[in-house]
Protein backbone atom coordinates (compact mmCIF):
# COMPACT_ATOMS: atom_id res chain seq x y z
CA UNK A 1 0.00 0.00 0.00
CA UNK A 2 1.47 3.41 -0.60
CA UNK A 3 1.36 6.23 1.28
CA UNK A 4 -2.38 7.03 2.77
CA UNK A 5 -4.67 5.73 -0.15
CA UNK A 6 -7.75 4.18 0.45
CA UNK A 7 -8.10 0.99 -0.93
CA UNK A 8 -11.38 -0.68 -2.55
CA UNK A 9 -12.41 -3.81 -3.69
CA UNK A 10 -14.66 -4.10 -7.15
CA UNK A 11 -16.08 -6.93 -8.50
CA UNK A 12 -17.37 -7.15 -12.28
CA UNK A 13 -14.49 -4.74 -12.54
CA UNK A 14 -13.84 -6.27 -16.22
CA UNK A 15 -16.43 -4.50 -18.13
CA UNK A 16 -18.74 -2.15 -18.09
CA UNK A 17 -19.81 -0.11 -15.34
CA UNK A 18 -16.70 -1.76 -13.11
CA UNK A 19 -14.30 -0.83 -15.22
CA UNK A 20 -15.82 2.74 -15.04
CA UNK A 21 -15.88 2.33 -11.43
CA UNK A 22 -12.14 1.66 -10.95
CA UNK A 23 -10.87 3.92 -13.31
CA UNK A 24 -12.94 6.78 -11.29
CA UNK A 25 -11.10 5.21 -8.09
CA UNK A 26 -7.83 4.89 -9.57
CA UNK A 27 -8.30 8.56 -10.63
CA UNK A 28 -9.01 9.75 -6.71
CA UNK A 29 -6.46 7.76 -5.73
CA UNK A 30 -7.50 4.58 -4.38
CA UNK A 31 -5.68 0.98 -4.79
CA UNK A 32 -8.11 -0.93 -6.85
CA UNK A 33 -8.24 -4.94 -6.36
CA UNK A 34 -10.05 -5.31 -9.03
CA UNK A 35 -12.10 -8.54 -9.08
CA UNK A 36 -13.40 -10.79 -12.23
CA UNK A 37 -14.04 -14.24 -13.61
CA UNK A 38 -11.46 -13.99 -16.53
CA UNK A 39 -7.37 -12.93 -16.02
CA UNK A 40 -7.29 -11.85 -19.67
CA UNK A 41 -10.57 -9.64 -19.27
CA UNK A 42 -9.11 -7.92 -15.99
CA UNK A 43 -5.75 -7.23 -17.82
CA UNK A 44 -7.26 -5.33 -20.44
CA UNK A 45 -9.41 -3.12 -18.40
CA UNK A 46 -6.02 -2.55 -16.36
CA UNK A 47 -4.23 -1.63 -19.15
CA UNK A 48 -7.71 0.64 -21.03
CA UNK A 49 -7.62 2.46 -17.49
CA UNK A 50 -3.73 2.75 -16.46
CA UNK A 51 -3.90 0.78 -13.83
CA UNK A 52 -0.13 0.02 -12.16
CA UNK A 53 1.54 -2.54 -10.24
CA UNK A 54 1.22 -0.39 -7.24
CA UNK A 55 -2.34 0.78 -7.19
CA UNK A 56 -4.27 -2.32 -8.79
CA UNK A 57 -4.01 -5.91 -7.97
CA UNK A 58 -5.97 -8.20 -10.64
CA UNK A 59 -7.56 -11.28 -8.66
CA UNK A 60 -9.53 -13.79 -11.16
CA UNK A 61 -13.02 -14.31 -8.14
CA UNK A 62 -16.21 -16.77 -8.58
CA UNK A 63 -18.22 -14.46 -6.40
CA UNK A 64 -20.49 -17.65 -6.49
CA UNK A 65 -18.03 -19.71 -4.65
CA UNK A 66 -16.92 -18.97 -1.04
CA UNK A 67 -13.35 -19.94 -1.14
CA UNK A 68 -13.04 -17.92 -4.12
CA UNK A 69 -14.20 -14.91 -2.15
CA UNK A 70 -12.51 -15.37 0.67
CA UNK A 71 -9.23 -15.52 -1.39
CA UNK A 72 -10.13 -11.96 -2.91
CA UNK A 73 -10.55 -10.49 0.16
CA UNK A 74 -7.41 -12.45 1.52
CA UNK A 75 -5.44 -11.28 -1.29
CA UNK A 76 -6.33 -7.81 -0.82
CA UNK A 77 -5.48 -7.31 2.53
CA UNK A 78 -2.27 -8.73 2.14
CA UNK A 79 -1.25 -6.63 -0.59
CA UNK A 80 -2.85 -3.43 0.27
CA UNK A 81 -3.02 -3.75 4.61
CA UNK A 82 -7.13 -2.75 4.72
CA UNK A 83 -10.07 -2.17 2.92
CA UNK A 84 -11.99 0.75 2.93
CA UNK A 85 -14.54 0.36 0.09
CA UNK A 86 -15.96 -2.85 -1.23
CA UNK A 87 -18.38 -2.15 -4.48
CA UNK A 88 -20.59 -5.21 -5.04
CA UNK A 89 -21.08 -4.63 -8.73
CA UNK A 90 -21.10 -7.86 -10.24
CA UNK A 91 -24.27 -9.13 -12.11
CA UNK A 92 -26.43 -11.12 -14.73
CA UNK A 93 -29.50 -11.10 -16.54
CA UNK A 94 -31.23 -13.91 -18.05
CA UNK A 95 -33.03 -14.42 -21.74
CA UNK A 96 -36.46 -12.61 -21.64
CA UNK A 97 -38.62 -15.54 -21.85
CA UNK A 98 -41.91 -16.47 -20.10
CA UNK A 99 -41.63 -16.61 -16.61
CA UNK A 100 -43.39 -20.18 -16.77
CA UNK A 101 -40.49 -21.23 -19.29
CA UNK A 102 -37.62 -20.34 -16.97
CA UNK A 103 -35.33 -23.00 -16.17
CA UNK A 104 -34.34 -23.50 -12.24
CA UNK A 105 -31.56 -23.86 -13.37
CA UNK A 106 -31.33 -20.35 -14.94
CA UNK A 107 -33.05 -18.51 -11.85
CA UNK A 108 -29.80 -20.41 -9.53
CA UNK A 109 -27.63 -18.79 -11.21
CA UNK A 110 -28.92 -15.31 -11.46
CA UNK A 111 -29.83 -15.23 -7.81
CA UNK A 112 -25.91 -17.15 -7.12
CA UNK A 113 -24.33 -14.16 -8.80
CA UNK A 114 -27.09 -11.31 -8.36
CA UNK A 115 -27.35 -11.77 -4.76
CA UNK A 116 -25.75 -14.64 -2.93
CA UNK A 117 -21.96 -13.01 -4.29
CA UNK A 118 -22.57 -9.97 -3.17
CA UNK A 119 -23.61 -11.40 0.21
CA UNK A 120 -20.78 -13.52 0.31
CA UNK A 121 -18.44 -10.61 -0.35
CA UNK A 122 -20.48 -8.54 1.99
CA UNK A 123 -19.14 -10.79 4.93
CA UNK A 124 -16.10 -10.78 4.18
CA UNK A 125 -15.83 -6.69 4.38
CA UNK A 126 -17.81 -6.69 7.51
CA UNK A 127 -15.23 -9.45 8.82
CA UNK A 128 -11.94 -7.05 8.17
CA UNK A 129 -13.72 -3.96 8.65
CA UNK A 130 -15.21 -4.79 11.91
CA UNK A 131 -11.50 -5.81 13.22
CA UNK A 132 -8.97 -2.95 11.32
CA UNK A 133 -7.71 -0.06 12.81
CA UNK A 134 -8.98 2.61 12.19
CA UNK A 135 -12.53 0.66 12.10
CA UNK A 136 -15.03 0.89 9.52
CA UNK A 137 -15.45 1.69 6.21
CA UNK A 138 -18.41 1.54 3.19
CA UNK A 139 -19.97 -0.85 1.22
CA UNK A 140 -21.43 -0.03 -2.29
CA UNK A 141 -24.05 -2.27 -3.81
CA UNK A 142 -25.25 -2.52 -7.55
CA UNK A 143 -28.92 -1.99 -7.17
CA UNK A 144 -30.73 -1.25 -10.73
CA UNK A 145 -34.15 1.03 -11.56
CA UNK A 146 -35.64 -3.37 -11.66
CA UNK A 147 -34.82 -2.59 -7.79
CA UNK A 148 -38.28 -0.93 -8.01
CA UNK A 149 -39.97 -1.43 -11.22
CA UNK A 150 -39.35 -4.83 -13.23
CA UNK A 151 -39.48 -4.97 -16.96
CA UNK A 152 -41.21 -7.61 -18.78
CA UNK A 153 -39.99 -11.22 -18.61
CA UNK A 154 -37.25 -10.79 -16.17
CA UNK A 155 -38.13 -12.31 -13.16
CA UNK A 156 -34.90 -13.76 -11.95
CA UNK A 157 -33.17 -9.97 -12.42
CA UNK A 158 -35.93 -8.00 -10.54
CA UNK A 159 -36.50 -10.31 -7.79
CA UNK A 160 -32.76 -10.56 -7.56
CA UNK A 161 -32.30 -6.95 -7.82
CA UNK A 162 -35.17 -5.96 -5.45
CA UNK A 163 -33.56 -8.71 -2.97
CA UNK A 164 -30.24 -6.69 -3.01
CA UNK A 165 -32.72 -3.04 -2.15
CA UNK A 166 -33.13 -5.40 1.10
CA UNK A 167 -29.35 -6.75 1.91
CA UNK A 168 -28.42 -3.15 1.04
CA UNK A 169 -30.55 -1.33 4.34
CA UNK A 170 -30.03 -5.27 6.11
CA UNK A 171 -26.41 -3.92 6.29
CA UNK A 172 -27.06 -0.56 6.70
CA UNK A 173 -28.50 -1.18 9.77
CA UNK A 174 -26.17 -4.04 10.58
CA UNK A 175 -23.04 -2.02 10.31
CA UNK A 176 -23.82 0.81 11.94
CA UNK A 177 -22.02 -0.42 15.44
CA UNK A 178 -18.99 -1.00 13.51
CA UNK A 179 -18.68 2.64 11.15
CA UNK A 180 -19.52 0.20 8.25
CA UNK A 181 -22.01 2.49 5.92
CA UNK A 182 -23.73 0.60 3.02
CA UNK A 183 -25.82 2.50 -0.14
CA UNK A 184 -26.77 1.18 -3.39
CA UNK A 185 -26.36 2.90 -6.78
CA UNK A 186 -29.74 2.24 -9.07
CA UNK A 187 -28.55 2.40 -12.62
CA UNK A 188 -30.94 3.20 -15.41
CA UNK A 189 -29.40 1.83 -18.92
CA UNK A 190 -25.74 2.70 -18.65
CA UNK A 191 -23.82 2.46 -22.18
CA UNK A 192 -22.70 -0.92 -21.67
CA UNK A 193 -22.60 -4.28 -24.05
CA UNK A 194 -25.14 -5.66 -21.41
CA UNK A 195 -27.77 -3.13 -22.23
CA UNK A 196 -26.32 -2.90 -26.79
CA UNK A 197 -29.92 -4.31 -27.60
CA UNK A 198 -31.76 -0.79 -26.15
CA UNK A 199 -30.64 1.02 -28.87
CA UNK A 200 -32.60 -1.50 -31.02
CA UNK A 201 -35.82 -1.63 -29.29
CA UNK A 202 -36.53 -3.64 -25.67
CA UNK A 203 -39.74 -5.32 -25.09
CA UNK A 204 -42.13 -2.01 -23.57
CA UNK A 205 -45.12 -3.35 -20.80
CA UNK A 206 -47.85 -2.44 -23.37
CA UNK A 207 -45.65 -5.22 -25.80
CA UNK A 208 -44.14 -2.79 -27.81
CA UNK A 209 -40.46 -2.84 -29.06
CA UNK A 210 -38.90 0.74 -28.38
CA UNK A 211 -35.58 2.01 -28.33
CA UNK A 212 -34.17 3.72 -24.92
CA UNK A 213 -31.76 5.95 -24.13
CA UNK A 214 -28.50 5.15 -22.56
CA UNK A 215 -25.92 7.00 -20.17
CA UNK A 216 -22.24 7.33 -20.33
CA UNK A 217 -21.38 4.35 -17.70
CA UNK A 218 -18.68 7.60 -16.28
CA UNK A 219 -21.74 9.18 -14.50
CA UNK A 220 -22.21 5.91 -12.85
CA UNK A 221 -18.71 5.96 -11.62
CA UNK A 222 -18.72 9.72 -10.54
CA UNK A 223 -21.84 9.00 -8.22
CA UNK A 224 -20.16 5.66 -6.66
CA UNK A 225 -17.37 8.50 -6.37
CA UNK A 226 -19.71 10.87 -4.65
CA UNK A 227 -21.02 8.53 -1.99
CA UNK A 228 -17.34 6.88 -1.43
CA UNK A 229 -16.28 10.47 -0.57
CA UNK A 230 -18.26 10.93 1.91
CA UNK A 231 -17.24 10.64 5.84
CA UNK A 232 -18.87 7.41 7.68
CA UNK A 233 -20.99 9.21 9.50
CA UNK A 234 -22.77 9.86 6.56
CA UNK A 235 -24.33 8.11 3.76
CA UNK A 236 -26.08 7.82 0.38
CA UNK A 237 -28.70 4.86 0.88
CA UNK A 238 -30.50 4.91 -2.49
CA UNK A 239 -29.25 6.66 -5.37
CA UNK A 240 -30.84 6.70 -8.92
CA UNK A 241 -28.43 7.53 -12.06
CA UNK A 242 -30.81 7.41 -15.44
CA UNK A 243 -30.75 8.40 -18.71
CA UNK A 244 -33.54 11.55 -18.18
CA UNK A 245 -35.97 10.23 -20.92
CA UNK A 246 -35.92 6.46 -20.22
CA UNK A 247 -39.36 5.00 -19.63
CA UNK A 248 -38.83 4.81 -15.80
CA UNK A 249 -40.58 7.26 -14.68
CA UNK A 250 -44.24 7.33 -15.44
CA UNK A 251 -47.10 4.63 -17.14
CA UNK A 252 -46.21 3.21 -20.37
Amino acid sequence: MTGSAKVAIVTGAGTGVGKAICAGLLGAGYSVAMAGRRQEVLEAANQEIGGEGASTLLVPTDITDPSSVSALFAATTQAFGRLDLLVNNAGMGSPAIPLEDIPLEQWRTVVDTNLTGAFLCTQEAFRIMKAQDPRGGRIINNGSVSAYAPRPLSAPYTATKHAVLGLTKSTSLDGRAYDIACGQIDIGNAATDMTARMTEGVLQPNGTLAPEPRIDPKHVADAVLYMASLPLDANVLTMTVMATKMPFVGRG
